[in-house]
């Protein structure tokens, strides 16, 4: 009698097993959600998506300097996905972030400058990212295209882009742990956020070149940077032509 029990048993609890992995399999796919309390001010951006269409192959072999955009606005999605890429948090249980950190001491600060009708349902304006909450905070109203253009050697493509992405550092969350060395950490660190930017982009269909010449004080003054927050890089990011 036990053992016709446990015959008829054995293939219900293997088939609620198998139930129990695809639901965990599917759940993996989703995008990140976290449980975190918004602060005033804040604009909260769309969830990323975590499982793409396009190979990471792909995207190493799509990656270029685009400089030419046209006047198509971005989404915020794609917004929401390029700076996710940048300073994202992947592992919330610790703050873990898609670029590496020495010592997780995250340096960087992420800043974008919105042109007029450059992105879907988002005002032109100079926004801090917040990658703990994945949100924006308005810093300041208004095109600081142009502005920034000047600032960055008069290159043209920053006022032609829909917008630029700053990538700016408090070097001593770093040189606190390791000394002179730290300054090396910040700089490898910026170069990682920023790759992801271009692959990014490239799997997003987007152009973007990433530039070091510019004035540091002109941006640091035009983004209102505190004083220990220094630019490192600009990021310019369109629909290419």
């Amino acid at each position: 009698m036990n053992i016709k029990l446990k015959s008829r048993t054995l293939p219900i609890m293997l088939l609620l097993l198998a139930s129990v992995m695809l639901i965990v399999a599917y759940w993996a796919t989703l995008p990140i959600v976290r449980d975190v309390e918004y602060v005033e001010g804040e604009m909260a951006l769309p969830q990323p998506v975590t499982l793409g269409t396009v190979s990471i192959e792909e995207t190493l072999l799509r990656r270029s300097s685009i400089r030419d955009y046209n006047d198509q606005p971005l989404s915020l999605e794609e917004v929401s996905q390029l700076l996710w890429a940048a300073q994202g948090v992947t592992r919330p249980e610790w703050g873990g972030r898609t670029a590496p950190s020495a010592g997780g001491t995250y340096p960087l600060e992420v800043y974008i400058v919105v042109s007029d009708r450059g992105v879907s349902d988002l005002e032109s304006g100079i926004y801090n990212y917040i990658p703990a909450r994945h949100t924006l905070l308005l810093v300041e109203s208004g095109d600081k295209s142009s502005e920034l253009a000047v600032a960055a050697l008069d290159q043209e493509w920053v006022a032609d882009a829909r917008i630029n992405i700053v990538i700016a550092a408090v070097f001593e969350r770093t040189t606190e742990r390791y000394g002179d060395r730290g300054n090396r950490y910040v700089y490898m660190e910026a170069g990682h956020a920023d790759q992801n930017i271009y692959l990014q982009a490239a799997a997003l269909d987007l152009g973007t070149v990433v530039m070091g010449a510019f004035h540091d004080d002109q941006v640091q003054k035009l983004l209102g940077l505190p004083d220990e927050q220094k630019p490192l890089y600009i990021a310019s990011v369109g629909h290419p032509l």
